[in-house]
């Protein structure tokens, strides 16, 4: 096991969620020396958040229906020789040869360190999970309007609430999800607002048939909604927040099948709090900034083409879970090991690894979880008729405070048809969130007039995948071995059978 800065271990993995600890765990007990690195203090990424011991709960596991399987991996972990290195910020990971990688990451709860630290390894794990999907409308930067994930963050680590009465709206799963979590913690939940509609599921008969623990997790919530009477509204969005100084209404209209509001059907619903998202987006800046190549999913995102052996368009980078697609933490978690084993066969030179029948098997529980991932992107992308919720004075860039009409004005009078060249005019995506919250928004409505129509958020190369300090960048050591490779720019396939 390496002891020191300059020491290489095998392996380094980013991300301790489902797919980081499924990889680390497999690779380590494969005989590869393992580093997992993760920004969080404890493991387990967004879906197996926990609270902390200090706040002395006595069921954690209660808000989560697989936490024996997170149990386990993390009882693996504890027993393993993997690293864990927790309260890692990783910025960015260069490659200097093949089998010649550097990770470099600052510590501390915010990411700020007397320190920055480095670690080699031959190579490297992305599992990164992925960021909401926030679509902007009227009122969306008053306070108590919270990301759907992040109210589920807050009450699966904090054990707190954003308000008593809740309004949960948006897209994809994972509003039943946070609804019922609510409604369980004693929230009311006044509705629940789905701009999309369950019916797309049934196009594909294939994947829902093949992943029958995907429909009794829909009857588990569905059926903690009905006990509490939380009412569902599909093909419905909220166009406008209400309120001064937070949150007091939504207005909640009918949408047509691009998600256009129906004029006229538009009515008033009491809350303190907003609960809203459309979606994830995958997190692959560390990925992009190396030039790996991407693919565009069938909601809209970007992503990374993956071979069948998790590996990235770049040698020696691997990755697993969302950043080749939304999929959740069951298809993370097969990744994960997927991508164990195949590296421990690159490294240990033990080819029977991806040969053997754990591996097979793994592989066709990818295909069937990524065949049902695909089928959830298409029945929960956005159409385009979104933008008409927005006035030309509601901010699309909360960092910057850039209007709608600002982006607007640029796509119309100066030509700017891409996120790209509207930040460029406008500052929209240049605040602290790089883009982030806002890069979907701005893309769409560059687009609005074009014959595209809509366009994803481009798959910008960001050197520093998080906010670094000034100092820390001046600190970076030099590789005694020689620069780094240069990469090529990112490119863009088609989307790939799984």
């Amino acid at each position: 096991m390496p002891t020191s800065p300059s020491d290489t271990y095998d392996l380094a993995v980013v991300g301790a969620g489902a797919a980081g600890l499924a990889g680390a765990v497999t690779a380590a007990a494969a005989g590869l020396t393992v580093a997992l690195l993760d920004s969080a203090a404890h493991t387990g990424g967004q879906y197996f958040r926990h609270p902390a011991p200090a706040l002395g709960a006595a069921r954690p596991q209660a808000l989560h229906h697989d936490w024996p399987a997170y149990a386990s991996l993390r009882e693996r972990l504890a027993a393993s020789s993997v690293a864990h290195l927790p309260g890692h910020h990783v910025w960015t990971v260069t490659r200097q040869a093949e089998d010649r990688w550097t990770v470099l990451a600052l510590t501390g709860t915010d990411g700020e360190a007397d320190e920055p630290v480095t670690v080699r390894a031959r190579a490297v794990l992305l599992a990164t999970g992925a960021y909401e999907r926030q679509l902007p409308f009227p009122g969306w930067t008053l306070p108590g309007v919270v990301g759907a994930g992040g109210v589920q963050a807050m009450l699966k680590s904090g054990l707190v609430l954003p308000g008593r009465r809740i309004v949960v709206a948006g897209s994809g799963p994972l509003l039943l999800a946070v609804a019922s979590s609510l409604a369980t913690a004693g929230a009311t939940v006044p509705a629940v607002v789905e701009a999309a509609g369950y019916l797309g599921y049934a196009r594909h008969p294939r994947a829902l048939a093949a992943n029958p623990r995907k429909l009794r997790e829909a009857v588990i919530h569905g059926s903690a909604l009905l006990r509490h009477r939380v009412p569902l509204h599909t093909r419905s969005v909220v166009t406008q927040v209400h309120g001064t100084d937070r949150v007091e209404a939504v207005t909640v209209a009918r949408a047509d099948r691009t998600w256009r509001p129906v004029p006229g059907t538009g009515r008033r619903i009491a809350c303190d709090a907003l609960a809203t998202g459309h979606g994830l987006v995958p997190q692959i800046e560390l990925a992009t900034a190396l030039g790996c190549a991407t693919r565009r999913t069938p909601d809209g995102t970007t992503a990374l083409v993956l071979d069948d052996l998790q590996r990235t368009s770049l040698p020696g980078l691997w990755a697993a879970g969302e950043p080749g697609g939304i999929g959740g933490w069951e298809l993370a978690r097969t990744e994960g090991e997927l991508a164990g084993l195949a590296v421990a066969a690159r490294l240990g030179g033990r080819p029977l690894l991806t040969g053997g029948t754990r591996l097979r098997a793994l592989r066709r529980d990818r295909a069937r979880l990524r065949a049902f991932a695909e089928a959830m992107a298409t029945a929960h992308a956005p159409g385009t008729g979104w933008t008409q919720w927005l006035g030309d004075d509601t901010d699309v860039c909360r960092c910057e405070e850039v209007t709608a009409g600002r982006v607007r004005e640029a796509a119309r009078d100066l030509g700017a048809h891409d996120a790209r060249t509207v930040k460029l005019l406008t500052r929209a995506g240049m605040g602290w969130c790089q883009g982030r919250m806002c890069g979907q928004a701005v893309a769409c409505l560059a687009a609005e007039g074009t014959a595209e129509g809509t366009v994803p958020p481009s798959a910008e190369r960001r050197p520093l995948a998080v906010p670094v300090p000034l100092g820390a960048l001046g600190s970076v050591p030099t590789d005694p071995a020689g620069p780094a490779e240069p990469a090529e720019r990112p490119t863009t396939e088609r989307p790939t059978a799984p």
